[in-house]
C-alpha cells in the first residue's frame, strides 16, 4: 500500500494516516443524510450507530487484515473473537468517535487508530474529518498536528500548574451531579462543550483546554488508544482516575475506572484531589 522508512512505525503510521482519511471521506459522505440510526444494546449501554460508523469500519479494518495480517484488531463495529489476545500488536480502532456529534451535525466526531503493543499504545491518528485537523503520533518521537494548507506542526500541551484556572473539555450532554462535585472542588471557572473524547483530548494537546475528567466507566479502548498516545507525546498525560495507566488488549474492553486526562504539570495534584471526592461516592477500582 506504502512504502516504508527507517523510522520505527513509520509504514503503519503512513497506512493508518491514509486510512484514516479514507474512512473519514466516506462518513461526510453520509453527513448530510438520510441516517439509518439503530440503537446498539452492547456493555449494558444503548449507544447510536449509523451506516457511517459501518462503512467506515469496514473499510478500516479490511485495509489492516490486507496489510498486517498477523496483528489483532480490536474495532467498535466488529465482533470481538477474542483472537486478538493472543497477539503482541493489536490495532484499536473507532471508526466515528462522536456518533452523536455526527448525527447532531456538530461536527464533534473523529476518526481513530491507534496501535497497541505488548499491552502499551506505540502509534495513533486522530483525524476530525469536517476540519480535516489530524492529531498523530508515534512512541519516542513526538506528536504532531496537521491542518489543511498548512505544515505539520510538533504539539506541546500547556504548562498550567494552577489546576483553579485551567480550561476543562466537558461533554456536550448533560453531565451528572457527581461532576458537577468535581468542577467545584476543583475552582475551575473555564470549560468547552465538546463531543467525543478524541476531540477533547485534541483541545489539549492544541493547547485550548488543559484538563478532561470522564467519571463514567462507559469508555472503551478504542475510545482512549489513540488520543492516549498522541496526548503522552505532546508532554500530557492519561491514566484512570486512581492514577493507574491504562493497559490494552485485555478481555475487559471498558475502561471501568474512568479517566483523566491532562497537561501533565499537574496530574498527581489533580488525582490527589479526586482521590476523596471518589471516596465520597463509594468508587473504588474495579
Amino acid at each position: 500500500m506504502i512504502e516504508a522508512t527507517s523510522q520505527p512505525y513509520a509504514h503503519e503510521l503512513l497506512v493508518a494516516l491514509e486510512l484514516a482519511r479514507l474512512a473519514g471521506a466516506a462518513i461526510l459522505d453520509f453527513y448530510e443524510g438520510p441516517l439509518d440510526i439503530e440503537q446498539k444494546r452492547d456493555f449494558n449501554d444503548r449507544e447510536p450507530v449509523t451506516q457511517a460508523d459501518r462503512v467506515a469500519n469496514d473499510l478500516i479494518v479490511h485495509a489492516l487484515r490486507q496489510e498486517f495480517p498477523g496483528d489483532g484488531i480490536l474495532a467498535e463495529e466488529s465482533i470481538d473473537t477474542e483472537h486478538r489476545l493472543g497477539k503482541r500488536r493489536v490495532w484499536m480502532v473507532d471508526p466515528l468517535d462522536g456518533t452523536n456529534g455526527f448525527i447532531d451535525g456538530n461536527g464533534d466526531f473523529a476518526v481513530q487508530i491507534g496501535l497497541v503493543e505488548d499491552g502499551e499504545c506505540v502509534l495513533g491518528v486522530v483525524y476530525e474529518p469536517l476540519s480535516g485537523v489530524l492529531y498523530r503520533a508515534v512512541r519516542g518521537h513526538g506528536a504532531w498536528i496537521e491542518r489543511p494548507g498548512q505544515e505539520p506542526e510538533k504539539a506541546r500541551v500547556s504548562d498550567n500548574k494552577d489546576v483553579s484556572t485551567m480550561c476543562l473539555a466537558v461533554s456536550r450532554s448533560h453531565r451528572s451531579p457527581r461532576m458537577d462535585m468535581v468542577v467545584k472542588a476543583f475552582g475551575v471557572k473555564k470549560e468547552i462543550r465538546r463531543g467525543s473524547v478524541g476531540v477533547k483530548v485534541g483541545l489539549i494537546v492544541d493547547k485550548v483546554c488543559d484538563l478532561y475528567v470522564h467519571l463514567s466507566p462507559r469508555t472503551k479502548q478504542w475510545d482512549t488508544c489513540a488520543p492516549q498516545i498522541v496526548l503522552t507525546e505532546a508532554g500530557g498525560r492519561l491514566t484512570d482516575l486512581f492514577g493507574k495507566p491504562l493497559i490494552y488488549n485485555l478481555r475487559e474492553v471498558q475502561n471501568r475506572n474512568g479517566i483523566v486526562a491532562s497537561n501533565g504539570v499537574a496530574h498527581e495534584q489533580i488525582i490527589s484531589a479526586l482521590a476523596s471526592l471518589l471516596a465520597e461516592f463509594g468508587r473504588v477500582p474495579a
